[in-house]
């Protein structure tokens, strides 16, 4: 089976490529529908990455976030036209002690292995999860980034100490915004603070208490913390976590970044703090954003203010207005309604 691939072959030129897909009874062919463009898209669309990077995964796919419906399932069990979402995470092997998600032999579609910007996508049966009923489509299209929130949180669960009175949120952009959403709906009964740059975005969260980063009190205290800033302002974001976290707290590190950070070490010991990473996500937590959606319906209602533009996308030079879209946008995932 022919596939058509619009691949990344240099900063802001996609190229058309062909490749041939070999159907066996564990592969299901899926048709996307709805894909979501997310920072590290970008940074591979504009060159904000080392040149050595784009060395080892140029030419290649962009796109990890998506929904679409089967076209064909050789088993029969997925009738066409079933809407789903596919897992980008593609591991090789299985262990015992590691996530599938932190395996240095998995696969990540769209970081070194073609995402979901093609004609049809080749995905093995066990990374295909179908969506509910209701879904919003658009919601749908970020499945994969709602999972990232979801990962985090529950390694937050297993490893943080269970006083959990107050919480902060350090990040007024779309991954702050699905962190404390969703720990809103899991935890409602904790206190959740907001800590952001801009006080527009801080208005978007109505179930939570918004501050400006730069007029913090000096009282301001929390049990635990989650810094959803990365980039740039990782630094700051996670020292003043640092400051105004109580003894013992735990920080969840989500923000991504191409810099090294400088942190306070001096505190983190002396308050006797854990800092814990957490990077993509895999089935199980897919599954778990599907329970999610089944039991607190008002997050999937409260997720629909993330969706930003929405661009019809029937060639490459719509796609290049869709990333050139996001590019400048304030809040809000880019959507790229797949036309071509």
């Amino acid at each position: 089976m022919l596939n058509t691939v619009y691949r990344l072959v240099a900063p802001r030129r996609i190229e058309v490529e062909f490749n041939e897909i070999n159907v066996d009874q564990e592969t299901l062919i899926v048709r996307p529908k709805y894909l979501s463009i997310c920072n590290a898209d970008q940074r591979y669309y504009q060159g904000n990455r080392p040149a050595e990077v784009f060395l080892n995964k140029l030419p290649m796919a962009l796109i990890h976030e998506c929904a679409g419906q089967v076209v064909y399932d050789p088993k029969g069990e997925y009738k066409p036209g079933t809407p789903v979402v596919v897992v980008p995470n593609t591991p090789t092997e299985e262990d015992a002690l590691y996530g599938e998600n932190y395996l240095p032999s998995a696969k990540f579609r769209g970081s070194g292995f073609d995402g979901f910007m093609q004609d049809t996508i080749a995905s093995k049966r066990d990374r295909v999860i179908p969506l509910p009923t209701g879904i919003h489509p658009y919601v749908s299209a970020f499945t994969e980034f709602v999972s990232v929130g979801v990962h985090a949180i529950g390694r937050f669960d297993q490893i943080a100490h269970h006083k959990r009175d107050q919480i902060a949120v350090f990040g007024d952009g779309n991954l702050g915004y699905v962190v404390a959403t969703l720990y809103h709906a899991l935890h409602p009964e904790a206190e959740i603070s907001v800590i952001g740059l801009n006080e527009d975005k801080l208005q978007n969260f109505t179930f939570a208490h918004g501050y400006l980063a730069h007029e913090l009190p000096k009282d301001f205290a929390f049990d635990h913390g989650f810094e959803c800033v990365g980039a740039n302002g990782a630094e700051i974001a996670i020292n003043q976590l640092i400051d105004h976290i109580r003894p013992e707290g735990t920080i969840s590190l989500l923000g991504v970044s191409e810099q090294k950070s400088a942190i306070n070490t001096r505190m983190v010991l002396e308050k006797g703090l854990r800092l814990f990473g957490s990077s993509r996500s895999g089935r199980e937590d897919f599954l778990r954003v599907m329970e999610i959606y089944h039991k607190y319906p008002k997050v999937m209602s409260d997720l629909e203010q993330i969706v930003g533009t929405v661009i019809p996308v029937k060639n490459i030079d719509d796609m290049h207005r869709a990333f050139e879209a996001d590019i400048h946008k304030s809040m809000g995932k880019t959507i790229m309604e797949w036309l071509v």
